[in-house]
């Protein structure tokens, strides 16, 4: 699967790499360390945030907390 920007794409794919190798042979080995692709993720995480702010949206809306808030039980669109 194609990341959100094309752009962003090639470092999706080294990130899915870097997780699915740990996943396998570590994460399932009981090492459940979390750092070994940390550096792909960051850069991958940037691409994304940057494209989502080149498409004027605005990421504070998109990193509000909701789970477990009254605001989850509001229907989508309210306010």
């Amino acid at each position: 699967m194609n990341s959100v920007n094309e752009a962003c794409s090639q470092l999706k794919q080294n990130y899915d790499a870097c997780f699915n190798t740990w996943f396998t042979e570590k994460f399932l080995r009981g090492d459940h360390s979390t750092d070994t692709c940390s550096p792909f993720f960051k850069l991958y995480r940037e691409c994304v945030r940057k494209a989502i702010q080149d498409q004027k949206i605005d990421l504070k809306e998109i990193e509000k907390e909701v789970m477990g808030t009254e605001e989850e039980l509001k229907p989508p669109g309210s306010k």
